[in-house]
């Protein structure tokens, strides 16, 4: 799901279907485009970077770059798994508990995500903390996420997809990873991203905990 690790492509299971010719030849482009803003971003900063600038290093034309990301925003933040993950939370059992659902679905998406070099990992989540439009940009992405996981929700759950209760669920679980997400760049990606999804998870399952976890290790 979007941004919340930064993500990358990594091999598909030899079970799934190989993507044809056309789509690897757009994912080709669209890495190019994607590798080309971090190198000049981290070269030359954020808003020195030009859509220009970035067509010219990734060997494209500016009408290209603006065919696969609407704004440099989105370059920076969009990711190929939601409509991936959103099949992956529908072909769990039908008989397996909600968020034991959710949680397979986000390990998943953290494994996929833990492929990228962790110098562009750091990159893009310091530009969410640090660079308005992104974290702007990032809000907005994420209705778009949050109306994925409401269709995944209704179908399981056979309430209307656009019912207060199942957007405000969905909604609530988007705005979660997206606090994650950003409480992790804030501390200077300390910690376990994996472990920070898992307490988000808990909040949503069980409520806020009765003690502060990140003090249940110090000493009275």
């Amino acid at each position: 799901m979007r941004r919340m690790a930064a993500t990358a492509q990594s091999s598909p299971p030899a079970a799934e279907p190989q993507p044809g010719l056309r789509e690897r030849k757009k994912i080709k482009t669209r890495t190019a485009i994607r590798e080309a803003t971090y190198r000049l971003i981290e070269e030359q900063g954020y808003d020195t970077t030009t859509i220009e600038q970035i067509a010219e290093a990734a060997e494209v034309s500016p009408s290209t770059v603006f065919r696969y990301f609407p704004t440099k925003e989105d370059i920076v933040l969009t990711d190929e798994y939601d409509e991936r993950l959103e099949q992956e939370l529908r072909e769990r059992p039908d008989d397996e508990p909600w968020f034991e659902s959710l949680r397979h679905v986000l390990k998943k998406a953290i494994g996929i995500g833990s492929t990228e070099d962790p110098q562009v990992s750091r990159l893009r989540t310091r530009l969410m903390v640090e660079v308005p439009a992104v974290r702007s940009r990032m809000m907005e992405s994420m209705s778009v996420t949050g109306r994925l996981l409401s269709r995944a929700i209704a179908e399981r759950s056979g309430l209307d997809p656009d019912s207060l209760e199942v957007r405000v669920f969905a909604m609530s679980l988007i705005g979660g990873l997206m606090e994650t997400s950003l409480y992790w760049a804030e501390t200077g990606q300390r910690g376990d991203f994996a472990e920070l999804v898992e307490r988000t998870v808990n909040v949503l399952e069980h409520g806020l905990p009765s003690r502060n976890p990140e003090a249940r290790n110090t000493p009275a």
